[in-house]
C-alpha cells in the first residue's frame, strides 16, 4: 500500500499565523505539523509516499523532509497542485505515483494519537472498495457525519442540522483505482473545488464504503487557532509536559 499526503491549501482559518508560510509547516509542540502523518505511515509500514502541496512554500517542504528516510520511508515524492482546487483535484495528481496499488490518504493537518495500522490492516482484506475512519465528536454538525450499519457506511452528511450520529469523518482515507475514475468524471462544487465527500458517496453509492472508528484523540489543526493550541497541548501532554513545570 502507497501513502498520500495532502499538504495544500492556504491555511485562511489560521491567519495571521499562514500569511506567509503554509499551515503544516507550523509547530505542533517540538516538530512541524507535517511530521506527524509521515511518521504515522512509516509507523505503519506504509513506506512509498507522496507529498502533495502547493504555493510559495513548496520548496520549504522538500528542505525540510528530503528524501524521506529519516522517517523510515523507502520514498518521498513531490507533487506541486497549481490552484486550490480541492482534496480531491489533489488526490488525483497521485494518480501516477499509485499505478495499480491501493493507498491511504491522510490530510497533513490531521494528527491522531492511534496507530494506523489496526485500520489499515481490515482494508488490506477487504476485497474492494474503500475505508474511511470516524471520530466520535461532540459537535458532529460541525462535521461530515457518518451513519453506520455494522461497518458499512449507509450516508454522509455534511455539517448537518439534524445529525444521525456523533460520528465525525476525519481526514484518513483508504481508496483503491476506482477512486481516480470518480475524480476523473466529478463537477467542481459551489465552492469551486472538487470534494472528496463526492468521492467517498461514490463508493456509498455502490455499497462499496466502509469505517472503522479510531481509539485515542484526534485533532484537526487546521480547524482554526484553538484547534492548533488543543493539539499542541495534547501533544505535550502525550511527551510528558506537565502544566505544573512550566515556571
Amino acid at each position: 500500500m502507497k501513502g498520500v499526503v495532502l499538504a495544500g491549501g492556504l491555511g485562511t482559518r489560521l491567519r495571521s499565523l499562514t500569511r506567509i508560510t503554509n499551515k503544516h509547516l507550523l509547530p505542533v509542540y517540538d516538530q512541524p505539523m507535517i511530521f506527524y502523518p509521515l511518521q504515522k505511515l512509516a509507523e505503519a509500514g506504509v513506506v512509498d509516499v507522496m507529498l502533495v502541496t502547493g504555493g510559495s512554500s513548496a520548496g520549504d517542504f522538500l528542505r525540510l523532509l528530503g528524501d524521506g528516510s529519516r522517517f523510515g520511508l523507502e520514498s518521498l515524492n513531490y507533487a506541486y497542485q497549481e490552484r486550490e482546487g480541492g482534496i480531491a483535484e489533489a488526490i488525483g495528481l497521485a494518480r501516477g505515483f499509485v499505478g495499480d496499488d491501493r493507498f491511504v490518504v491522510i490530510l497533513g493537518d490531521n494528527i491522531m494519537e492511534c496507530s494506523l495500522r489496526p485500520y489499515l490492516e481490515p482494508y488490506e482484506r477487504q476485497e474492494s472498495g474503500a475505508r474511511v475512519l470516524l471520530y466520535e465528536v461532540e459537535n458532529p454538525s460541525d462535521y461530515g457525519v457518518a451513519e453506520m450499519d455494522g461497518d458499512s457506511v449507509v450516508s454522509i452528511e455534511e455539517k448537518p442540522r439534524q445529525p444521525k450520529s456523533n460520528l465525525a469523518v476525519i481526514g484518513v482515507y483508504m481508496y483503491d483505482g476506482y477512486a481516480f475514475e470518480v475524480i476523473e468524471d466529478l463537477e467542481p462544487s459551489d465552492r469551486g473545488e472538487l470534494e472528496v465527500t463526492d468521492v467517498n458517496n461514490a463508493y456509498r453509492e455502490r455499497g462499496l464504503l466502509k469505517a472503522d472508528v479510531i481509539e485515542g484523540w484526534w485533532a484537526d489543526c487546521g480547524a482554526s487557532i484553538d484547534s492548533l493550541l488543543r493539539a499542541n497541548l495534547r501533544v505535550a501532554r502525550m511527551k510528558g509536559w506537565k502544566e505544573e513545570d512550566t515556571p
